[in-house]
This record gives structure tokens, sequence and C-alpha cells, in this order.
């Protein structure tokens, strides 16, 4: 029988980066929003095999479960094997000095063979009684034969952690079978709506993260995705809708206009696609 109040001290005792409903009424205090547009937009998973990469606690793989997928594979490892807390001080450090991370101590001096970020993941598993099954390895290094290709695969809130994205589409072309889910952070650039920009992150300016390298806007994923072999693309989460343009100057009255706006600046959203094989 499931003792709540103990299953709610475990999860208040760890880092949950997903909201997740568990048995209960218990909701892991996680710090990402769920997209219900995203949600709302992945393709019918009813028998097939999904592969969700970057899973951290799990919300998605547990989502294909109960949409029914007959297969389901959590892939991860930075976040299941880095000591976050250790790793964020040296980053607190190197931002203090105004230096940039070596993120080769990521996997060397911040790992640990134990896994202290998989353990949510574990402990919403066995309360929902799921059959998710557990990978740990890096997409960008992972013996791809060996991993398998799957009927569908999640690729959210990865792409823009990717030095060097192209080929981690590429590698996703490998292993999809039907259709990618492709989600990032994306930016509309003024004046460029249409062109295939990248915009690069040396340090942190992207969320206070040294992890996250290059932000796309809609047109250069779409480029992007065929390069790396995908037949065809739909955006399913899309750019914001620009504010209504200003009236003609003929239109205003009085004898003093008013001055012009300033530019709009480069706006940042969360783009998801369809990538069909």
């Amino acid at each position: 029988m499931l003792d709540t109040t103990d299953l709610r001290t475990r999860v208040e005792a760890m880092r949950w980066h997903h909201k997740i409903d568990l048995p209960g009424g218990v909701v892991t205090p996680g710090l990402a929003n769920r997209l219900p547009v995203l949600e709302a937009s992945l393709p019918d998973l009813t028998g097939r095999s999904v592969l969700d990469i970057g899973a951290w606690d799990g919300y998605y793989s547990f989502l294909a479960e109960r949409r029914g997928a007959s297969r389901v594979v959590a892939l991860d490892h930075y976040v299941w094997g880095v000591d976050m807390p250790a790793r964020n001080v040296y980053w607190a450090e190197c931002r203090a000095r105004g230096e940039l991370p070596d993120h080769g101590r990521d996997e060397t001096e911040f790992w640990r063979d134990d896994l202290p970020g998989r353990r949510p993941f574990e402990l919403a598993r066995d309360v929902l009684q799921s059959r998710v099954e557990a990978e740990v390895g890096d997409f960008m290094t992972v013996d791809l034969a060996a991993l398998g290709s799957f009927d569908v695969v999640l690729y959210l809130g990865v792409l823009y952690h990717m030095p060097e994205p192209l080929t981690a589409l590429q590698r996703l072309h490998r292993i999809t079978r039907s259709v990618a889910v492709i989600e990032t952070e994306a930016i509309v650039v003024p004046d460029h709506s249409g062109a295939p920009l990248l915009s690069f992150f040396a340090g942190d300016e992207l969320g206070a993260d040294y992890g996250n390298w290059y932000v796309p806007t809609e047109t250069a994923l779409h480029a992007m995705c065929r390069a790396a072999g995908f037949a065809r693309v739909e955006t399913k989460m899309g750019p914001p809708v620009p504010p209504p343009a200003p009236p003609p100057p003929g239109l205003l009255r009085g004898r003093h206009r008013p001055p012009a706006p300033p530019p709009e600046a480069i706006a940042h959203y969360r783009l998801a696609v369809h990538a069909f094989v």
C-alpha cells in the first residue's frame, strides 16, 4: 500500500526538473514548465516504439507510455551522472573570475558513477509501476547500431545544448524510423524572420547556463533537419504572433507625430517541429 506521506518526504528530498503527477496527489516540484501545445501536437504513439533523448526525470517518457507506446526507452547521461551542485559551484567561480569553464571537467571531475541525478527518475518509475527502460549514454557518442532505431524519437530541450547541432540532427535521423519531435529554444530576428540564422553563445548569456550553445530561427531548424536527411519538416509550436503594424502616417492626426518605436529586440521562444523520414 502506498504511503503518501513517505512518498512526499522522499520526493521533497530530491532535485527535480519535471513536474510529474505521482499517485496519492503528489506532484514533483520541478522547475520546467509543461508545454501543453507540445503535448497536444505529439504524434500518435499507440503501438509505436519511442526513444526519449535527454529524458531527465522522465516526464515525456512516462507520457509516451500512458499514450500507448509499445516500448519506451529513456536515454540520458549528463544530468544523471554529473554532480550538478559541484559543477554549479565551479561555474560560479568561473563567472566571478570572468572566465569560461572547462567543459571537459563535467564528465571527469564532476562525474559520479552512482548516477545521483537518475534517482528522481527511478523513484517516479517505481511508484508509477512503469516499464520505461533506462539507458545511460551520451547520444553524441553512443553506438547507434546498439541503441537501435525507433518509430518516434523525442528530442526535447536538447538541441541548444549541442556544440555541433547539425551532427546531432544527422545522428537523430539515423535512428528515426518515422518521425522525430524536436523542441528547442529559438529566436525571431527583426527584419530577418525568414533567414536561416543561428545565434551563438560562448558564455552563460542564455539562461545563465554555460551549456547553451546555438539557438536557431525557425527557417534554420527546418534547413538543418533537411540537411540531416529528413524528408519533410512541419512546425507544431511556432514563433510568437508579431504586434500589429502602426497605422500609415497619413492616418495620424495632429501636428506632431509620435516618435518611431525602437527596433524590436531579438525574441526568444520555444519552437517544436516534426521531422519526417
